[in-house]
This record gives structure tokens, sequence and C-alpha cells, in this order.
């Protein structure tokens, strides 16, 4: 039996989604079983200092030996570094994933990928280029829950699917809780339930309706929306999407139909208005032969069940939750991908290509167009370098 192939990573911020990555990252990969690939730390950096950055490594327990640096360029230049995982906030990731690949270095970049669909295309156009494998980092995509919907879509157990609504949400006094300049409301760090919270129900929506058709056969969706702002910021705070696919799954349908996707989100009111119970379900995915249900969260869903349609071939009785074990927070099945497509060669993913994230990208343009929702120029540029 071969061994592993090992990755070595870098990690670009240290804040509270870049340490739950790290702990899942350092989590044996036989837990969740998986002996084809294994990954370590090797730095990560802090953009204030490298007292933060060594305290980052120590709470993560990361090897003895990693480095610690107070800077992101310091970083790129470490040769001990593979791939360098983007953590920072949405408005900050075209310039920090640029400079790691211009200093040659694979990136997987947290999700939203860019604030726009133009620094998503110039990323991806340096990537070929350089020869570097590049990633947006839709962790949700990769959980076996996912590759297993995404299969049952293709193989026509749905039939036809016609509909998917997605909800994520959060219920949140914003002005108390968030403020004026918290990043989730922040319009100079991209804020807004949009980017943040938004890119969820679409991942749930374009996985379903789009991924899951042969590339020839993806169009991309017409959009009608609706945003409604925060006052003291002008971040969006209630977004509602609905697309239209001109084509939908399965490719096998003799039915040549569209899809309407939903997808949702909110910062006033929540898809789980009690947080102990949560409401089922978030996402409904809806075809002739019966509809998926997943519960929530959208963005680390536990559990799902199949209903099938009345004359499917089963009776009205109730359908079971099943619960997907996840044996950690969820975020290693992303990096597992990212290793095996170092591994064998590959520039992009498969199951989170270029192409869909750039789509998704011009998307999201179309819904802040249409609602006048813009972003500072010095966060939307394609320039580089810009000081941020």
């Amino acid at each position: 039996m071969s061994s592993p192939y090992s990755v070595r990573w870098g990690i670009l911020a240290t804040g509270g989604i870049a340490e739950t990555f790290t702990k899942d990252l350092l989590l044996d990969p036989s837990s969740r079983d998986v002996s084809d690939v294994r990954h370590t730390v090797t730095a990560a950096a802090s953009s204030s200092s490298v007292d933060r950055a060594k305290k980052f490594l120590a709470d993560c327990k990361c090897p003895s030996d990693a480095k610690a640096y107070g800077s992101y360029s310091e970083l790129v230049e470490d040769p001990n570094v593979d791939i360098v995982y983007v953590a920072t906030p949405h408005s900050h990731h075209y310039q920090n994933t640029m400079l790691c690949l211009l200093a040659g270095k694979h990136v997987l970049c947290e999700k939203a990928f860019t604030t726009n669909a133009e620094q998503t295309k110039k990323l991806v156009e340096t990537a070929r280029e350089k020869k570097l494998f590049l990633m947006e980092a839709v962790w949700t995509r990769f959980f076996p829950m996912s590759v297993q919907i995404r299969k049952m879509i293709q193989d026509g157990e749905l039939g036809d699917v016609h509909r998917v609504i997605a909800d994520n949400s959060f219920g949140e006094d914003v002005e108390e809780t968030w403020g004026t300049e918290h990043r989730m409301v922040n319009m100079d760090l991209a804020g807004g339930a949009l980017l943040d919270l938004g890119i969820y129900s679409l991942t749930w929506v374009f996985q379903t309706l789009y991924h899951t058709l042969p590339p020839s056969a993806r169009k991309p969706p017409t959009v009608l929306s609706s945003i409604s702002k925060y006052p003291p910021t002008g971040a969006d705070e209630k977004t509602s999407m609905l697309l239209t696919f001109p084509s939908a799954p399965p490719a096998s349908s003799s039915a040549n139909h569209d899809a309407h996707g939903i997808a949702l989100t909110n910062f006033r009111v929540a898809t789980f208005p009690n947080r102990h119970e949560h409401t089922r379900p978030a996402i409904r995915i809806q075809g002739t032969k019966g509809e998926i249900q997943v519960d929530g969260p959208a963005y680390r869903p536990r559990n799902w069940r199949f209903i099938p349609a009345v004359g499917a071939g089963k009776g009205e009785e109730d359908v079971p939750w099943v619960e997907a074990k996840i044996p950690g927070h969820g975020m290693f099945w992303e990096a597992d991908e990212c290793a095996r497509c170092l591994r064998d060669g590959k520039l992009e993913s498969e199951t989170m290509g270029w192409e869909e994230s750039v789509v998704i990208m011009e998307t999201m343009d179309e819904v802040r167009r249409q609602n006048g929702v813009k972003f500072p120029e010095k966060i939307e540029t394609v320039e580089y370098p810009v000081e941020l």
C-alpha cells in the first residue's frame, strides 16, 4: 500500500474560520475513512503581528516547527508551503489570492471568492497562466451528503427537478450585535447578507440545478431579486433571489424543462428561530418523483431525507430523517479535494470549478446591480497591488 500524499499548508489570516479550518486539517484522516491523502500545517501569518501568528499555531496545536509570520508576503515566500488557505474578509480575497499566485503558491480561497466576477476571472486567468491550482472554498459541496444528493439527482431518482428553495438566515438585533464597523455590515469589508450568508443558499441552488448537468448543458440563470438595505451602512440585510435555469436536471430526461431556484438570506429573521430546535427543512429540492429535504443550517447540514411523491411506489407514511455523521467540523473534505487535485496535477476541481465560481459571482453581481448595492472602488478593482 502506497503512502498517503502529504500536503503542506500555509494559513493566511488567523481569525475564527482559519482556526476551525486548521483544527480540521490536523484531525486524523482515518476518522473520516480517508487514507490516500494527509495534511500538515507548516506556516501561518497574521497581518497584525508575529505574536498573533505564534498564538494561532499554538492554539491549533500545529507542529512545533511550523513558522509564524507577521506579514502575508513572508508567508508566500516560504518554500515549505505547498498551498495557502486564504481566510481574510471577502474584501481582501482578490489582493491576498493574487499575492499567493504571483509567488507561485496554489490557493484555496474562502467564499465568496471575491467581491465581483471580474476579480474572479482575473484570478482564474492568473492561475491558468502560472499553472497553479485555485479553488473557492465552498466546503459544503464536499460533504458526503452533498455528493450523494447530487448523484440521486443525476441518476433520475427525483425525476425532473423543477424547483429548489434554500434559505440561510440569521435572526439578529443587527444594530446591537454588529453596529456599523463589524465585517458583517461594513461596506469597506464587502459586508452584507448576500456575500456572507446568501452564498450558501446559492450553493444549494447551483449544486443541484446547475452542477448536476454535464458541463456542455449548463446555462446561467436569469435573475430577479429584491434587497433591503441596512440603513446605517447600506449593506444588504434582506436579500431574496429568484433564478430561472433554462435547462434543468437530470440530463437523461426526455422533457426539455426549466427550473426555478429560490435563494433567501436575511439578518433580521432566522432559518431556525429556536436555536435548540431547527426548523425543517432549510433546503427543499423538488422533482416529479419526490423531494429531498435538508435540515439547516445550510452551510453545515447534518440531517436529510427523501420523500417519494404520491404514486411513486410508496405510501404516505412519515419518512425519517437520516443523520450524516461529521467527525469534526467538516472543512477537511474540501482540503482532501485540494490534496487530490495537487497529487493528480489538476489546476481546478471538478466539484467546484472555475467556470461555476464565475457564474455564481456574476449572479451575485446582477443581484447587487438590480438593487444598487456598490462596494468602495478599492475593493471592487482588479488592479494589483492595492493597499487595503
